[in-house]
């Protein structure tokens, strides 16, 4: 019946680690780690919160835009952190500059 579990053989003495060796791989692995976290993440994060800004500073009267919330409407009147839309004949909202999150082409809303 020793077939079926194979018996242990006693293996040698594992060989003592160096002291130190491994800190300058962990190290260098974890400047890589971080190098590709910021390539990957952090830095088209940073790219796209700066065209955002700017299409915001950018925003004029008559620009048709949409809402974080879905919102669509034409820009009636601007300050320096409100927008007040005009989303339908005589409906004005008024609505945070940071709510904006896309300009629309010219005349989306007359098609629709």
């Amino acid at each position: 019946m020793d077939f079926l579990i194979p018996s242990a053989h006693a293996a040698g003495a594992a060989p003592a680690a160096a002291p130190g060796g491994g800190g300058l791989q962990f190290i260098i692995m974890m400047v890589v780690l971080f190098g590709l976290m910021y390539f990957m993440m952090i830095r088209p994060q940073m790219k796209r919160q700066k065209e955002l800004k700017k299409m915001i500073s950018e925003l004029a009267k008559g620009d048709e835009v949409i809402t974080t919330g879905g919102l669509v409407g034409r820009i009636d009147a601007m300050d320096e952190s409100f927008i007040s839309l005009e989303v339908a004949n005589n409906v004005t909202v008024r609505v945070q500059r940071q709510a904006i999150s896309a300009v629309l082409p010219k005349g989306t809303l007359k098609s629709s």
